[in-house]
């Protein structure tokens, strides 16, 4: 099963249990993820998605997500971070579980200990090294620090 497949059959369980934050959430991605299959069939590409591509999607909507909760947080907004967070919760059932703090500090150690200083360079490596499981603000803020 593929995960637009999985995203799709949660669609129809979230309409079974009357989940309205998740059917919302869940509707919103088949949206972007149908976007993105008519962009491609635009460009002449196999308009077909990969579990690559979806994820990529994904984390796109969770950045989003993160941004809008930081901006209500400033805002006073406490109905709308919660909703936000909800969603948050949702979107994040699709992707690989990130990594943590002390495992990205890992792997910057060990390319710093190769002699890579330029910060471009790091940041490119630590996300491949990652799978892209490193969330790239941190990833950032980890070799900022390494390079004080």
């Amino acid at each position: 099963m593929t995960l637009l497949e999985r995203v799709r059959g949660d669609m129809l369980i979230a309409q079974r249990s009357g989940d309205e934050i998740r059917l919302g959430t869940v509707r919103f991605l088949l949206a972007q993820l149908h976007n993105r299959e008519i962009e491609k069939r635009g460009a002449g590409k196999e308009t077909k998605l990969s579990d690559e591509e979806v994820i990529n999607i994904v984390k796109r909507e969770i950045k989003k997500r993160k941004e809008a909760v930081e901006l209500f947080k400033r805002g006073g907004r406490e109905d709308l971070i919660k909703k936000e967070e909800e969603e948050l919760k949702v979107l994040s059932l699709y992707v690989p579980a990130m990594m943590s703090r002390e495992e990205i500090e890992t792997i910057v150690n060990e390319i710093v200990v190769r002699g890579e200083s330029d910060f471009s360079a790091l940041i490119k490596e630590v996300m491949q090294k990652s799978g892209g499981r490193a969330e790239g603000r941190l990833a950032a803020e980890i070799i900022k620090e390494k390079m004080k």
